[in-house]
């Protein structure tokens, strides 16, 4: 009873620990347009403007109210849905960025599968061969892997891929259909993974040795089981903790790098959505999307505390 007393109150516990960081989070994104260095209205109305239009516009915005007002608004906007209308592109901020949002989140996932796929089983390999020629080529091949940007991985890709062999669309998101989405896709999301698997796969390496030094690993070799079973069924699994706190992490720089990559790519999402509209200096628009990568950071975090029982069942206790 006490263990599954405890398997329920540590996500819930989670859960609840989370409300004050999304208080923070939608804090500082409120207070972005406040940050700005001068008047951020008459940024976005330009030098030109008159003092009617930039009344107007201050008074649409809210910004015209009481610090505290403000806020109470903005709460309540966020609370309906309602984060404003974008100044350049005529619609509302929800809108736009659940439009751009999905297209940014397949793109991450795609790249965290990819960095997964690649650093787990090489990981492994690294490990199980330290110090010969397998675990130093891997080794060197990560450590390429870390010191390559994506902006520079990006247009290399282009070249040999879709120039070169013309195998790959170079830029866009397809049709609209699922294989010319994949298709489109496959090219940014390698830029993306690579980097991840780099990191990755020296982190599984450097668990998984820990784990095979155990001496519940030396038990369970004396006890006659198969060395997958030693590795896979028992290091690995233990292993896998500290490289979902990894996986965690990282998915936020994966975040901030499609920024880069969806420019590259011309990827519809939410990054390069961000970008157009900090150049348009779309204020409204730009609370929006940090807000949306800002929340998509937080609950990844939650899933990935409440992932380590899965992997680990002892945590379940604790």
């Amino acid at each position: 009873m006490t263990l599954n007393r405890a398997a329920i109150w540590r996500p819930l516990r989670r859960i609840l620990l989370t409300l004050p960081v999304l208080w923070v989070v939608v804090s500082v994104v409120f207070l972005l347009i406040h940050l700005v260095p001068g008047d951020p209205i008459v940024q976005m109305l330009g030098e030109g403007a008159t003092a009617s239009d930039i009344d107007a516009l201050r008074h649409s915005y809210g910004l015209d109210a009481p610090l505290g007002q403000q806020y109470a608004h903005y709460w309540h906007g966020i609370l309906h849905a309602n984060l404003g209308q974008s100044l350049r592109l005529h619609d509302s901020v929800v809108h736009l960025v659940l439009q751009r949002y999905p297209y940014t989140l397949a793109l991450t996932a795609a790249a965290l599968l990819i960095g997964i796929l690649l650093s787990i089983p090489a990981g492994i390999a690294s490990a199980l061969h330290r110090n010969r020629w397998q675990d130093r080529f891997l080794g060197v091949v990560s450590l390429v892997g870390l010191s390559f940007p994506n902006f520079a991985l990006g247009p290399i890709l282009i070249l040999v891929f879709s120039i070169q062999f013309g195998w790959l669309p170079v830029s866009g998101a397809g049709t609209g259909e699922a294989t010319s989405f994949v298709l489109h896709l496959i090219l940014p999301a390698i830029t993306l993974g690579l980097s991840l698997a780099a990191i990755l796969t020296r982190m599984v390496r450097t668990a998984m040795l820990e784990e095979l030094n155990q001496d519940y690993i030396r038990t369970a070799r004396a006890k006659g089981l198969t060395e997958n079973a030693v590795v896979y069924r028992h290091a690995l699994r233990n292993a896998l903790i500290p490289v979902l706190t990894v996986i965690g992490l990282q998915f936020g720089s994966l975040l901030a790098g499609a920024i880069v990559t969806e420019t590259i790519f011309s990827w519809p999402g939410i990054g390069r959505l961000t970008l157009s509209a900090i150049s348009n200096r779309d204020y409204a628009l730009v609370q929006g999307c940090i807000l949306a990568v800002g929340l998509t950071y937080v609950v990844v975090n939650l899933l990935t505390d409440i992932a380590y029982t899965v992997a680990n069942p002892r945590m379940r206790a604790e």
